[in-house]
């Protein structure tokens, strides 16, 4: 996979459309850096929590987010997320986390702050990376572009599913308010909005299986490339 080395893929979507699982999936069968842009967010959500800061309280949260350091390590194929040296993989992934890291991604500072950061990562290429906004403002050279949707429904049972799979029970109709009220936040922000980029390819995975959407991303990607 020599040539894939430097290509760059991005994938963009709304919470709950498969972004992390499929980038990641991707990334591993392309031989690619995998970077959870969700993960860094989430990590200074938890920061702000760790920290005792109003989340309200720009101007605090302006400077914490200005010291942080957020880094990825990979042991055993497990992507870790590491926030000041503390592995915090499963730490950012609580509903408490979760529900915090939309209002606190919204501000202003703390998007330049970690945008940056993810530019930095994909300045070389050879990456994959997802979000909200890769392919429209951190990575808009990137070779592929891809835009994942879903119905409501199969985000939120996705998402349940998930947080089952880690002994959290939530209401299931709580959930599918919550996603719907964050899908709202997202897109009408004025920083950096979730929005697919001109030239993005859409992909419905309502009905797809992981493996399948990896497989049309990977395939997209050869072509770009022609491997």
């Amino acid at each position: 996979m020599g040539n894939a080395k430097k290509i760059s893929i991005a994938i963009d979507g709304p919470a709950g459309s498969g972004k992390s699982t499929t980038a990641k999936l991707t990334a591993k069968a392309l031989d690619l850096q995998y970077i959870d842009t969700g993960a860094m967010y989430r990590a200074v959500a938890l920061k702000v929590i760790q920290s005792g800061t109003d989340p309200e309280d720009v101007e605090k949260i302006s400077k914490l987010v200005k010291n942080v350091k957020i880094g990825f390590e990979t042991e055993n194929e497990i992507l870790k997320v590491i926030l000041d040296g503390e592995d915090v993989t499963e730490a950012i992934r609580t509903p408490e986390v979760t529900n915090l890291s939309s209002p606190v991604s919204a501000l202003f500072p703390v998007r330049e702050a970690l945008v940056e950061m993810q530019k930095k990562y994909g300045r070389n290429g050879g990456v994959v990376m997802e979000g909200r906004d890769i392919g429209t403002v951190v990575m808009p050279g990137a070779e592929v572009k891809i835009f994942l949707i879903a119905s409501l429904h199969e985000r939120t049972k996705r998402r349940h599913l998930e947080l089952q799979s880690k002994g959290i029970e939530k209401d299931f109709y709580e959930l599918e308010k919550e996603i719907l009220a964050r899908d709202v936040r997202d897109s009408s922000r004025s920083n950096s909005p979730l929005l697919k980029a001109h030239d993005a390819l859409e992909l419905d995975t309502t009905n797809l299986s992981v493996e399948e959407q990896v497989e049309k991303i990977v395939s997209i990607a050869k072509e770009r490339i022609n491997l």
